[in-house]
């Protein structure tokens, strides 16, 4: 108790003290109520506290976040909210420790999905602290979470080939092609309509996270399945990918990958995934000398250090290297 009305006391004067003044009047504070017994009288509370949660997803929509990531954002912290039932002034460092140890001892969560969480709350509480709702960051001291690095699978050229082989519909073999040659997320694709397609020049706009435009490309190949593919509708839909059966209606992204999981277990390939395309351009692109520059403008990363991530350079490819320049 007394802890908490020395931070209400300090946030009170955030707008008159400097760093400095605030941490002697904290220290003040404390050694003058050491010998005081302090009590709550509750009927002074306040009726309702400031929702900070609707306020923090309100600037990061401004900021261009997707919906999707402010509906993940607001779970995150609600869930460790709920789990700490202390107002967020009252929040500090050991609290948040302890949250995300016994959460990811209940859930069974990777060291990626801890950190991610982790990430969230640090986001979520520095523009707290940026805002003057409270004193400081209780995350700032935890740091980030170490994982190990996993070499993701990719698709080998015969796998590609078995699939294209394979293909029972001009849709999917146009839509196959389209990931492979493009690198573009599943979630982009599904949003393109047919007039987005620039056949002369073999590109198309598409709108990535953030709703961020970029430029994405596609090989001679992808160009004649895809208007195999468009000639043989006779639909009214202006989507670029439709259902098979009436009333063709745009593909989702559940679709494309459910599609996608058949073909693979007809073929007895592992793990066949559209984001699994992206992965083996980005590769394959890192082996042909692609500047990573380059790479993270044609996938649409704002930092490069998440391009790397999807590059894994061929063992075989350092092995010539090596020889190449060291001897």
């Amino acid at each position: 108790m007394k802890q908490n009305l020395i931070t209400d006391i300090i946030q009170g004067m955030l707008p008159y003290l400097n760093n400095a003044q605030g941490k002697r009047l904290q220290e003040v504070l404390q050694s003058t109520f050491v010998n005081y017994e302090i009590t709550e009288n509750t009927g002074n509370m306040k009726e309702s506290e400031r929702d900070y949660v609707e306020i923090f997803l309100a600037a990061k929509r401004i900021e261009g976040c997707s919906e999707k990531s402010l509906r993940y954002y607001k779970a995150t912290i609600e869930a460790m909210l709920a789990t700490l039932d202390k107002n967020v002034e009252y929040i500090v460092t050991d609290d948040i420790r302890e949250y995300l140890t016994q959460y990811q001892q209940k859930n069974d969560l990777s060291k990626v999905t801890i950190d991610n969480i982790r990430r969230i709350l640090s986001s979520f509480f520095s523009w707290l602290e940026d805002e003057d709702y409270i004193l400081k960051n209780p995350v700032r001291r935890i740091h980030k979470v170490k994982t190990g690095v996993n070499i993701k699978e990719t698709y080998s050229d015969e796998a590609l080939e078995l699939m294209r082989d394979n293909c029972q519909e001009l849709r999917d073999l146009a839509m196959i092609d389209m990931l492979a040659s493009t690198g573009m997320r599943v979630g982009e694709m599904v949003l393109l309509n047919q007039n987005d397609i620039d056949f002369n020049e073999r590109e198309c706009i598409v709108f990535g996270k953030g709703s961020k435009e970029r430029v994405v490309y596609f090989d001679a190949r992808t160009k004649i399945h895809l208007q195999n593919y468009l000639d043989s509708r006779n639909d009214n839909n202006p989507a670029l990918f439709v259902s098979l059966k009436a009333p063709h209606e745009r593909l989702k992204i559940g679709g494309i990958e459910t599609r996608l999981r058949e073909y693979g277990k007809q073929l007895g390939l592992h793990k066949v995934h559209p984001h699994k395309f992206r992965r083996t351009l980005a590769t394959m692109a890192i082996d042909k000398g692609m500047p990573i520059e380059q790479l993270q403008q044609l996938l649409g990363h704002r930092k490069i250090d998440t391009t790397l991530q999807y590059a894994m350079v061929k063992q075989s490819n350092v092995k010539i290297a090596h020889r190449k320049y060291i001897g």
